[in-house]
């Protein structure tokens, strides 16, 4: 048997206090009751086994049994045995054998079944030897089913304490496993914390009740919306100007469950002190439990905002300044060529500054229009009409077929279905003439660039699709972002700004659409522009 614990000890010691307080209540019974129906036949006899039973109720109380070897808590259930037996034998008459059942269950509970063994014999044994030796106690069923009662009562107890070791035993192996599991969680959320902590962008975890779950430091120091004086400070949208009410703002949106990325929002008045963030909230899986939280993240983009206006600006001025002069200059070199007198060689020359002059003035008017669609901009004013889009496609068509003639490019317009739309028709007509002119640009010539306009139930589609050598995977995904050339086009001598393609987006978007590529290296690019037939906003 193995050593016991110290949990089971002290067990021990409770359950030997609990059944010699209870076997030394039933005796102070059994001796009231004896004395007042006079059944003692020696009364020494007899006050020596109460007596060792109530020393029996002291011991159990007062001597530290969970200090003792396990064998010493036998040595009460024994003396509880013999002075049962001594009472039984001074009063033969008074039934008092019943008290057998203490000791039974205490050593069957605590010494197994050897020890429901030897006290079914020594009980037996006693029984048998007072039936014979006493007048007044002879054979009869109680002389035999004593023993086996006794015997029921210590097994029972046998399997139920062992039943009670396995589960404690269990227990402590869960306790013991759920500690360390705590102890690992501990240490893992000390971990999170210290990483959280120590990163510049605010982080908090959202539950499903809207309540503030995890928050990292730089989260805190980043959406305090007090100035240095304790003043409510305002929060204002992207443009910087436009002011956001408390229940509108990104923290209160992603607490009432909303999903949005990268929302800029600008804390403080304009002037000095305020700050630019960045914020993202998104929804977190479901748990087990079937509740779902969300996480808000938060950088200070301040520096970068900042930069990027005065980027902004800078090229926006720069731009308007130059624009005066350059359309001046294209005037004069115009009204130049026109002069029939001038020589043959010098006309050439005007023509070639002309050209240049002209792509100077188309690349400043790409750099005006990057301005005006900024996030921090005005937007894109649009004039929206009822408009026919075929003809918009046929007039930008009839512009471009100069230039592809010269590449020896050909334009298909075959499939131009008459398709009417409310657009803004100048802004449309900047996109196809992107699309037109970087198709023509691009192809090698003896190419073909095959335009289509059709329509379905919601949508117009515009499609400019070309058997060029196609758009290289790695380039796919940044052939909107702005200024961005490719690899190819970069190394010829094709020029170009990288911005057609960046506004084209900006203001299909405006229109309420999309614009979409499909390629591959070696099969040619299609640009498909998909309108609504019906804008959301009138004109």
């Amino acid at each position: 048997m193995a050593p016991p614990t110290p949990s089971e000890r002290a067990g021990l010691r409770r359950n030997a206090v609990a059944n010699q307080l209870l076997l030394a209540a039933a005796t102070v019974l059994g001796v009231v009751v004896s004395i007042l129906l006079a059944q003692i036949v020696d009364a020494t006899l007899f006050l020596t086994g109460a007596s060792t039973i109530f020393l029996g109720a002291v011991a159990a109380v007062l001597v530290p049994w969970d200090r003792l070897p396990r064998w010493t808590v036998g040595i009460l259930p024994v003396l509880d045995v013999v002075a049962i037996a001594v009472m039984r034998e001074s009063s033969p008459l008074a039934g008092l054998g019943v008290l057998w059942a203490f000791p039974a269950i205490w050593i069957g509970s605590v010494f197994g079944l050897w020890g429901v063994l030897v006290l079914t014999v020594v009980v037996a044994s006693v029984m048998v030897h007072q039936a014979m030796a006493i007048d007044m106690q002879r054979f009869a069923s109680s002389t035999f089913v004593l023993p086996f009662v006794v015997a029921a009562l210590s097994t029972m107890a046998h399997f139920t304490a062992r039943r009670t070791r396995a589960q404690r035993e269990l227990l402590e192996k869960q306790s013991a496993e759920l500690r360390r599991a705590v102890e690992r969680a501990r240490r893992q959320e000390d971990l999170v914390t210290e990483v959280l902590d120590a990163v510049d962008f605010g982080i908090t975890r959202i539950t499903p009740a809207g309540e503030f779950a995890v928050t990292n430091t730089a989260h805190a120091v980043l959406l305090d919306a007090t100035d240095p004086f304790g003043a409510e400070m305002a929060v204002f949208a992207a443009d910087g100007s436009t002011a956001i009410a408390p229940e509108a703002s990104p923290l209160a949106r992603a607490r009432a469950g909303e999903v949005f990325e990268g929302e800029l929002v600008w804390y403080g008045a304009p002037g000095e002190g305020r700050r630019a963030l960045s914020i993202t909230a998104r929804r977190l899986p479901a748990s087990d439990s079937g509740e779902a939280g969300g996480v808000v993240v938060s950088r200070d983009v301040t520096v970068e905002e900042q930069a990027r206006r005065a980027r902004e600006d800078l090229i926006a001025s720069v731009s308007h300044e130059l624009r005066t002069p350059l359309t001046s200059i294209i005037g004069y070199l115009e009204l130049a060529l026109d002069d029939d007198t001038i020589a043959e060689g010098t006309r050439d020359r005007l023509a070639v500054a002309e050209r240049n002059a002209s792509r100077l003035l188309e690349l400043v008017a790409d750099i005006l229009a990057v301005s005006s669609t900024s996030r921090e901009g005005i937007g894109v004013d649009l004039e929206l009409r009822p408009a026919d889009v075929s003809a918009i496609v046929r007039a930008a068509i009839e512009s471009m077929a100069p230039r592809a003639a010269d590449h020896g490019i050909r334009i298909e317009t075959t499939g131009i279905d008459e398709v009417r739309a409310l657009v803004d028709a100048r802004r449309l007509r900047q996109v196809v003439d992107n699309l037109l002119s970087n198709a023509v640009k691009y192809i090698p010539r003896g190419g073909a660039v095959a335009v289509t306009v059709t329509t379905d139930v919601h949508s117009v589609l515009i499609a400019v699709a070309d058997d060029g050598p196609g758009i290289s995977p790695s380039e796919q995904a940044r052939l909107f972002e702005r200024f961005f050339r490719g690899d190819a086009v970069r190394k010829s001598s094709t020029h170009g700004s990288g911005l057609g393609l960046a506004i084209s987006r900006d203001l299909v978007r405006a229109h309420g659409g999309e614009i979409t590529v499909r390629t591959a290296p070696g099969e040619g690019a299609t640009f498909t522009v998909r309108l609504p037939r019906e804008s959301k906003e009138t004109p």
